[in-house]
C-alpha cells in the first residue's frame, strides 16, 4: 500500500491543473451532478460553523460562506491546494494543511456540519476519519460524504462493441476492497474501494444514524448544459450519505 507521503505527492502533482479547471473551466461533475445533492444535504448552514474534510483549493468552503455559514475551516494534506485556497479566502473561512484521519487539534463537538466531497475514497483509513468527525460533530451534527458509488470504485470500465460503443459498466472484484488507480492529465492518482456494507456498517458501528442515501443523475436541463454526463442516466457513479451525530 502506498504511504501518506506518496498520496499526497499525486495531488501535489496534479494540484495546478485542478486548480486552473476548478476556477476557470466547468467541472461538470462537480458543477452539474454533485454540487445541488451536497448543498441540499447540507441544508440551512447561516450562522453554522463547518468542517471540510479535503477540501482542495476550497470551492466548496467559499459556497457554503456564499450561503451563509459564520465560519468555515478546509483542510487537506496538499499543499499548493491550501496555498491556493488561502488567496481567496474571506473572514469567514480559514484553511489548514492537515490530514484529516487525524483531528486531535480540534476539541470535542465544535462543528455543526462537517462534509466530505469526494475524500474518503482517497484515504487508507476512512475509519479514522469517521471516528474523529463524530468527535468533533455537535449533538445532531451532520456528516455529509460524497464517494465515488462502490458499483463504480471496484472496476469503473465500460464494456464495449467493436465500434466502440459502450454496452454496459462492468462490475468485477468487488469484493476485493482496497486501492484503485485512474489517471487524469497523465497522472496515476490513487484512490480506495471499498463495499457498501464497509461504508454504512463503519457509519452505523461509530453511532451515526442514516437520514438519507443519494444516488445522484441527471434532469434533462442538467444533461442540456452538460452532455458529457449522459452516463449518469446509466450508472451510479456516485453516492452520497446523509449521516446524523444523535
Amino acid at each position: 500500500m502506498r504511504n501518506s507521503n506518496d498520496l499526497r505527492q499525486e495531488w501535489v502533482a496534479l494540484a495546478p491543473m485542478w486548480i486552473k479547471e476548478v476556477r476557470e473551466g466547468k467541472n461538470s461533475v462537480r458543477n452539474g451532478l454533485i454540487d445541488s445533492v451536497m448543498l441540499n444535504a447540507c441544508g440551512k448552514v447561516e450562522g453554522l460553523s463547518i468542517l471540510d474534510c479535503g477540501c482542495g483549493e476550497g470551492r466548496f468552503c467559499r459556497m457554503l460562506v456564499k450561503r451563509g455559514a459564520k465560519y468555515v475551516l478546509g483542510l487537506d494534506l496538499c499543499e499548493p491546494m491550501i496555498e491556493a485556497a488561502r488567496k481567496l479566502q474571506s473572514e469567514c473561512d480559514a484553511y489548514r494543511v492537515q490530514d484529516v484521519q487525524d483531528l486531535d487539534f480540534i476539541e470535542n463537538e465544535t462543528f455543526d456540519v462537517v462534509v466530505s466531497y469526494l475524500n474518503q475514497c482517497d484515504l487508507p483509513d476512512f475509519e479514522a476519519n469517521t471516528k474523529e468527525v463524530f468527535r468533533v460533530l455537535k449533538k445532531g451534527g451532520r456528516f455529509i460524504v460524497a464517494n465515488l458509488h462502490p458499483m463504480r470504485s471496484a472496476t469503473g470500465k465500460w464494456h464495449r462493441n467493436a465500434d466502440g460503443e459502450k454496452l454496459h459498466v462492468i462490475l468485477d472484484n468487488y469484493f476485493d476492497e482496497g486501492e484503485r488507480y485512474w489517471e487524469m492529465v497523465g497522472i496515476r492518482i490513487t484512490s480506495f474501494h471499498r463495499s457498501l456494507s464497509t461504508y454504512i456498517n463503519n457509519f452505523i458501528k461509530t453511532g451515526f444514524v442514516i437520514k438519507g442515501i443519494v444516488e445522484p443523475t441527471v434532469t434533462v436541463d442538467q444533461l442540456n448544459e452538460y452532455p458529457d454526463l449522459d452516463d449518469e442516466l446509466r450508472v451510479p457513479n456516485f453516492i452520497v450519505y446523509v449521516l446524523q451525530k444523535p
